[in-house]
């Protein structure tokens, strides 16, 4: 993994250097040439909800041990917090952020040697009008204290020169203890360096990722590999030398990882998703960003872009790609570490096939069963284990339960051969029949008909219970419904539609019908349940037959066309897999929407 890291560094031309990183920044203090303030301006796309600023691509950066060595109190150069910069924000009065406001401003003088402007624009910030007026038009702007701010002298950002490299490189050499070489332990011998594999001196201290904070990371950064407690070290090592990695290395792996997470990082279920390819894949010819489609517009698409890419390949339209290999890392954070949770590399045609395998394992009829409801993006397909999240409940609470799911439903997605795990069948089925039975389904069919969170869901889990009996070699299992599939349990399901329609019909104003009172049982024990249903449906027959004897007969005949399906093999007890069939078939049968026009009284 670590020398793959290193060549996409390489490739994508990220040139990495202990020292300098890339950053987002939010505000930019705007001077002109003489440093006098004018304004506080946002940077990025003000017009996104979350605008996350512009980014430089070149940064200096202070490692977590630079920041803490020698006792003094410090802060990062050129860019830092708007609590640091202009003394903004309710903790600005205290010792540590003016400590660390008086160290900015140092740096920008130590930097003026080599870039004369930063001189000025210290004085700028060390005028108590000028702060004050900077502080003023960030309160205008309503920006956090913790947001990054960067100057802009003129129409010039000094982050983006060159002319303080030398001397930043020269300063960070300065906070190395004595004796040792920058970066590294100084009582550690040269080692073999696990990523390159040449004799170097270890680097002492991982550089930090970023990126991960949403999946448990810190907002500061994690480290890939960290040795800090004596539990994890070993052979008398220190810090990072129990997983020797040179400076260089270490560096271009970080700037990879950044960029990977940046460019292509998807949230899976409380875990983080990169991936990339040997060879350069145009983003149009992404599968992985298929599985990963969350706008619906995508969703729809994203079955028929697979099978279409599938077949450019084949047909030779797309050759290039059948030689590409792809590589996804599986990531998140946990206490300041880089958690590795799952690597998968293989050949792209085999990746796009098993895009298209899944696609087509989870199509499914929608509700109203006029086409294909729209194919679910492999978050949601995860995440539709868990009953709906409530509105004060963390992302990272919610998605805990579903930890080794994850996992396994994201290797059935890009590896054709893979199960769909039997652990998700407890968790559809009860999910399902709470679902419909405490009436959720009616309500949202009232309300949202083909739209809405809840009947995604619902297309979901339906569809990922199709996937799993496909996979199981159920080659009879279809999309929509099937009258001639072999499992009772599956008729069984479309029994109790039936009847529920036929209630439904009979009593259109009942309160707790079949569905409420029997569901569950029926869905357990069909035998015990459904007999006595099919008995009492001979009086709501002969209601509706009042009033509409032809919409009587066609129910009488379709209850007993599903019922000869099942002869006599009404299960006694179902099983889970066999539950799950039964829930399918009542879908199946739901949106099988074939009953006569005008009442079957034509």
């Amino acid at each position: 993994m670590l020398p793959l890291l290193i060549k996409y560094a390489e490739d994508h031309g990220l040139k990495p250097e202990a020292g300098f990183t890339s950053k987002e920044v939010r505000w930019a203090i705007v001077c002109d040439d003489r440093a006098k303030f004018l304004d506080v301006i946002e940077l990025g796309d003000s017009e996104q909800r979350r605008n996350r600023g512009q980014r430089f691509e070149k940064c200096p950066e202070l490692s977590f041990s630079d920041l803490k060595s020698g006792g003094e109190t410090k802060c990062h150069f050129l860019i830092e917090t708007a609590e640091v910069v202009a003394l903004y924000g309710d903790k600005a009065g205290e010792e540590k952020p003016r400590a660390k406001h008086a160290y900015f401003v140092d740096l920008l003088r130590q930097a003026a040697g080599a870039m004369p402007e930063l001189g000025m624009a210290a004085d700028c910030l060390d005028d108590s009008p000028s702060l004050a007026a900077i502080a003023q038009r960030l309160a205008a702007h309503k920006a956090n204290p913790t947001d990054k701010v960067t100057l802009r002298l003129g129409a010039c950002y000094p982050v983006e020169s060159k002319a303080w490299h030398d001397w930043w490189r020269a300063f960070r050499n300065q906070l190395s203890p004595p004796g040792a070489t920058k970066g590294t332990a100084a009582s550690t011998s040269d080692m073999r360096c696990l990523a390159t594999g040449h004799v170097v001196a270890p680097l002492a201290v991982s550089p930090k990722i970023s990126g991960l904070s949403d999946v448990g990371g810190l907002g500061m950064g994690d480290a890939l590999a960290s040795y800090k407690q004596d539990s994890f070290c070993s052979y008398g090592l220190e810090q990072a030398a129990n997983a020797a990695v040179s400076e260089e290395a270490a560096y271009a792996c970080r700037d990879a990882l950044n960029h990977l997470i940046r460019e292509t990082g998807q949230r899976l279920a409380g875990a983080k998703v990169v991936h990339w390819f040997k060879e350069k894949v145009d983003p149009e010819d992404d599968p992985l960003s298929f599985l990963q489609a969350s706008a619906e517009r995508e969703e729809r698409d994203a079955q028929q872009r697979a099978s279409k890419l599938l077949e450019s390949i084949r047909t030779g339209k797309k050759a290039n790609l059948a030689g590409n290999y792809y590589y996804a890392l599986t990531l998140s954070g946990a206490s300041g570490r880089v958690m590795v949770r799952d690597w998968m590399e293989g050949q792209f045609e085999e990746l796009v096939e098993s895009v298209d395998r899944w696609f087509t394992d989870l199509e499914i009829t929608n509700i109203a069963g006029t086409a294909s409801a729209r194919t679910p993006g492999i978050e949601r397909v995860i995440t539709c284990l868990l009953p709906e999240r409530k509105p004060t409940q963390e992302y990272r609470d919610w998605i805990k339960a579903i930890g080794p799911e994850r996992v396994q439903l994201w290797h059935a997605a890009i590896r054709k051969d893979v199960a769909i795990p039997y652990s998700v069948i407890p968790r559809l089925v009860t999910l399902n029949a709470r679902f419909v039975q405490t009436g959720r389904l009616d309500e949202v069919l009232r309300h949202t008909q083909d739209g809405g969170l809840s009947i995604s869901t619902l297309y979901a889990r339906m569809a990922l219970i199709k996937a799993f009996h496909k996979r199981k070699g159920d080659t009879l299992m279809a999309p929509a419904l099937n009258k001639a599939h072999p499992s009772p349990a599956y008729h069984c399901g479309r029994i109790m539609y039936v009847l529920a329609r036929i209630q439904k019909e009979a009593l259109p104003r009942v309160q707790a019908g079949v569905i409420q009172r029997y569901y569950a049982a029926a869905s357990s024990t069909p035998a015990l349940v459904l007999g006595r249903l099919i008995r009492n449906s001979k009086f709501h027959l002969n209601t509706i037959a009042h009033d509409k004897p032809g919409l009587a007969v066609w129910f009488d005949d379709k209850l007993k066309e599903v019922c000869g399906q099942i002869k006599d093999r009404m299960p006694a007890v179902l099983t889970l897999e066999q539950q799950s069939l039964f829930a399918l078939g009542y879908y199946h049968e739901m949106a099988d929407r074939n009953e006569p026009s005008n009442n079957g009284n034509a």
